[in-house]
């Protein structure tokens, strides 16, 4: 690869997490052709982007970006792979469903709206982070339950109240 090649490789890995507030480095090393091939499947169908990068590339473009990746750096070592995703939980959950079939991959770690989670015991973790639009969900549920509980009591005393009137208004 020559050096301007390595230049526009690192300027689009650059750009790439720059864009994206979820990124997750994983070791996908040891898995045969039909093994990578579903994982590929895997992450095209959950709207995932899977790249294999070079450590040493992929170092100069963390350390040209603007984020600050801090000790995720420390993990380039080996093969790596690079996740990205717009939902903070989907690539966990990829992984571990995945491992279900085999051994890898492996987290190294992630980059997840600033915060930085470093080592495959973070899976879990990982994982239970919940999805903006799951947050939405849930804030507009609280929002609503109040207001519910409100209408469903004056619909249900107005009922009580409009019999009783009824009953007495009869006598």
């Amino acid at each position: 690869m020559t050096r301007e090649e390595k230049l526009n490789v690192i300027q689009d890995l650059t750009a790439q997490l720059g864009d994206s507030s979820t990124i997750y480095l994983a070791d996908i090393s040891g898995l045969n052709a039909e093994t990578t091939s579903a994982l590929r499947r895997a992450c095209y169908k959950a709207d995932i982007k899977l790249a294999v990068v070079k450590n040493t590339l992929l170092a100069k473009a963390m350390e040209a970006s603007e984020k600050d990746f801090g000790d995720l750096s420390t993990v380039l070592k080996g093969n790596t792979s690079l996740m990205f995703s717009e939902t903070g939980n989907a690539p966990a959950k990829l992984i571990k469903a995945f491992r279900k079939k085999a051994d890898k991959p492996l987290l190294k770690g992630a980059y997840i709206a600033e915060a930085i989670y470093i080592g495959d015991d973070q899976l879990n973790a990982l994982e239970s982070i919940k999805s903006k639009e799951e947050m939405i969900g849930e804030v507009i549920g609280l929002l609503q339950s109040p207001a519910k509980n409100v209408i469903s009591g004056l619909k249900s005393g107005g009922g009580k109240l409009a019999g009783i009137l009824k009953t007495l208004s009869e006598k």
